[in-house]
């Protein structure tokens, strides 16, 4: 899930617990996130690692790995990860795999051998019936329910029926409900649902302009790339124009053909 990364770390934490209280029914209150730079640089690091506190016993290490594509040598993943967490953090280690991939889980959720057994828990998102989730008051647990068995019912139902929820919940706050409508965009295009998405934008009237779509982001940053270049007196509104790209996970080659920017100068923003 490569897109994830331009989501806040606190909506990162939000679904983190509400991953593991509605879909592996742990039993947690609270979870803070743990840092992963100590792991292997040469390959990529975990995804979600927290410190959690159940409702009964003791704190433990939360991992929670989120793949959108099937590979062989995920067992081998988690099994390294597991070592590196484990002596990074002298607790005990709970590893839990969500698929959200397109195709069909196929992977193995653990490794066997005479010298091992080794299980984690895994889940595929399209087991889970999306009313499981619907339901949730929580707008957190409402987005994941894109991801979900739909059933019977039409897609695009389905996704005019989450965008109202979402809308309910979040009340008057629109930075809210911006945040959490571009968490919905990123999740639904692993259902190549971004179509029904754009449509339900429309039927609903929701302000494109003012939501985290990339494709409105990107005809906007070209307008402004085009309209304000780079003269001195508009370089102030085209490094603006790049910092909000960069937020939705534009690459440094794209916001610099729109911004007429210099590569070096778009990096120096990311640092």
């Amino acid at each position: 899930m490569g897109q994830k990364d331009i989501i806040s770390k606190s909506i990162l934490k939000r679904i983190l617990l509400d991953m593991a209280v509605y879909l592996f029914n742990l039993e947690l209150v609270d979870a803070e996130l743990l840092s992963t730079e100590e792991q292997r640089i040469e390959d990529r690091r975990s995804d979600l690692v927290a410190k959690v506190t159940p409702v009964h016993g003791d704190p433990f290490i939360l991992h929670l790995e989120i793949q959108n594509a099937n590979d062989d040598q995920m067992p081998a993943r988690m099994l390294r990860y597991l070592a590196d967490i484990q002596l990074a953090h002298s607790c005990r280690v709970h590893q839990c795999l969500v698929y959200i991939g397109a195709g069909r889980l196929t992977m193995a959720a653990g490794l066997e051998s005479p010298q091992l057994h080794y299980r984690y828990e895994m889940l595929d998102m399209r087991d889970i019936d999306y009313r499981t989730l619907y339901d949730s008051q929580s707008p957190d647990a409402l987005v994941l329910a894109v991801l979900g068995d739909f059933g019977g019912d039409d897609p695009q139902d389905v996704v005019v029926r989450l965008l109202k929820k979402l809308r309910s919940l979040a009340g008057q706050d629109e930075g809210r409900l911006r945040e959490y409508l571009q968490m919905l965009e990123v999740l639904a295009d692993n259902r190549h649902l971004g179509v029904n998405i754009q449509e339900a934008y429309d039927m609903l009237q929701i302000d494109i302009e003012r939501l985290p779509s990339y494709q409105k982001g990107m005809e906007k940053g070209m307008e402004k790339g085009m309209e304000k270049g780079v003269e001195k007196g508009e370089r102030l509104k085209a490094l603006q124009v790049a910092r909000e790209l960069l937020a939705l996970g534009f690459s440094t080659e794209q916001i610099a053909a729109i911004t007429q920017l210099p590569p070096v100068e778009i990096q120096k923003l990311q640092g």
